[in-house]
């Protein structure tokens, strides 16, 4: 038999990827801090608008406050606390998707 040929890069180390972003990755970056920013305003402008009225941007941060939260009948009482979460979530996103750059 003939002698075996090498199919790619001569050394493991030729294929790194030299400290940058998987396209992948660097590109849903963006869209995840969005996101998260979006639902980090939303969560905040829900409290603000649930402990008094929210004229500012309410028609569209309020979505969640105005037509999720009263169809859900387990959180019942618990709206500024649903809106808590929103905003937390909203944080956790937006901070996870700002570190993955970092990772």
């Amino acid at each position: 038999m003939g002698a075996a040929t090498s199919v790619g890069p001569a050394a493991p180390g030729d294929r790194s990827a030299s400290g940058r972003l998987i396209p992948s990755v660097a590109g849903m970056r963006t869209p995840f801090q969005l996101i998260g920013l979006f639902l980090l305003a939303a969560g905040i402008s829900g409290c603000i608008d649930h402990l008094a009225y929210q004229p500012i941007m309410g028609l569209f941060l309020n979505v969640f406050n105005r037509f999720v939260i009263p169809r859900i009948d387990a959180l019942a009482g618990y709206e500024l606390f649903a809106n808590l979460v929103v905003a937390v979530v909203g944080a956790v996103v937006l901070v996870a998707a700002s570190q993955v750059h970092k990772a």
